[in-house]
């Protein structure tokens, strides 16, 4: 068997989080990812970010978004090094992007420009707020996001200052948005013969991931508003409950959870309580369930209900970051994956969760202009040129020297 992707070709014009998290989902399933990065900038800011570091010039940041790259060095600004990019683009399959939204065009990096080199090229942008309209050249990042799009008003306890969620989850969705766009728009265009723009936006995937409470207000003026315990607003049991020694979240998002649960905690007469038969009951009654559950969860530790729900009810402890990571379902059943790096030795990272009956390569994220020379060199450039790019600056190529300039 081979990976599904391979065969596939896509040269990203990316940084930081966003455009790259997308884009490690098409390499680790065998697209050829190549980086795009500038010479005269040190490439991916990302490269720089710590605090942490494998070696001086590996940031574990960038590792975590460009695992199976590979990196090439181009001056797209430069006449000759755009160049380069549409002689790339020729043995393409999509551009992926993600730049201030008034760069791609200024860039040529859209399919008006691109079409007429390969047809069936797909550019697929990622922008803060898209390529048009009032916000095109506006910078933006994920919280911003979260803020504007009401994710703050929807995160932490009642009385608590609006809260952002602790992961940069707009990013990496949007991310996955643009994963989509690449397959998507290359499908279309082995179909048709014919490529084209496909945009998505940090804003427009926040605003759309609001899902039923968007609907909820759209149509009947509902505004949806933080609940204690991180509470479901529409269901019961369905938030934190306390135990012996913490706290557990149970998920009773069927109707046939609500007697299992009674069943496991051996109170029967619960689930043939009619204040608590249906889901319209149970909620009008959730601080009474609340108090019920309380006092019969606290007489047993989590990990103990664990046992007695597991594969009835739906249950999950609460985890820190290193309960989560050291969560035997996480460490022994092949979820963390060991890649070797040079002169630092092997490291872990989380391992893809698209499983596609092949292990996920383990290549590490590249070295600035690692491959540079190969690929101008599989596009037949001649030594000569080679060295007239390198000297110009238009492309860095990653040798001992290069380093030292």
């Amino acid at each position: 068997m081979t990976l599904p992707l391979e065969g596939v070709r896509v040269l990203a014009v990316e940084q930081y989080g966003a455009g790259p998290f997308g884009t490690q989902f098409l390499a680790d399933q065998g697209a050829e990812v190549i980086k795009i990065e500038n010479p005269n900038d040190g490439g991916d800011f990302a490269r720089r970010i710590g605090p942490f570091f494998f070696t001086p010039d590996d940031s574990e940041f960038f590792h975590a978004y460009n695992r199976n790259k590979k990196s090439l060095t181009l001056d797209l600004s430069h006449e000759e090094g755009f160049q380069v990019f549409q002689d790339l683009v020729q043995t393409s399959d999509a551009v992926a992007s993600n730049l201030r939204g008034d760069v791609p065009e200024k860039l040529g990096l859209t399919y008006e420009s691109l079409g007429k080199i390969n047809e069936k090229i797909v550019c697929a942008h990622l922008s803060a707020y898209g390529r048009k309209g009032p916000r095109a050249s506006w910078p933006g990042f994920d919280y911003l996001m979260q803020a504007e799009a009401g994710y703050f008003s929807l995160t932490g306890e009642p009385d608590a200052p609006p809260t952002r969620f602790g992961l940069s989850v707009v990013d990496q969705m949007t991310g996955l948005a643009l994963a989509y766009a690449v397959l998507a728009g290359i499908t279309g265009a082995r179909a048709s013969g014919q490529g084209r723009d496909l945009d998505v936006s940090l804003f427009d995937v926040a605003l759309c991931n609001l899902g039923y409470p968007a609907v909820w207000y759209l149509n009947e003026g509902h505004q949806t508003e933080r609940l204690e315990r991180s509470a479901h607003p529409a269901l019961t049991p369905c938030e934190l409950y306390r135990t012996a020694d913490g706290w557990i979240y149970l998920m009773c998002n069927k109707e046939k959870f609500w007697p299992a649960l009674c069943e496991a905690l051996e109170r029967e007469d619960w689930s043939r309580d009619d204040r608590f038969k249906d889901f319209k009951g149970r909620l009008e009654h959730r601080k009474t369930i609340r108090e019920m559950l309380d006092g019969v969860l606290q007489k047993k530790n989590t990990s103990e209900w664990l046992e007695i729900f597991a594969g009835k009810v739906p249950a999950a402890p609460v985890h820190d970051l290193q309960a989560a990571l050291e969560n035997p379902f996480v460490r022994d059943e092949g979820r963390i994956q060991s890649i070797p790096l040079e002169d630092y030795g092997n490291y872990r990272t989380l391992d893809s969760p698209v499983k596609s009956g092949e292990p996920t390569p383990t290549n590490p994220a590249p070295k600035l202009g690692q491959d540079t020379e190969q690929l101008l060199r599989e596009l037949g450039y001649p030594q000569k040129r080679i060295d007239a790019l390198r000297d110009s600056r238009v492309c860095l190529l990653y040798t001992s020297d290069a380093a030292d300039e």
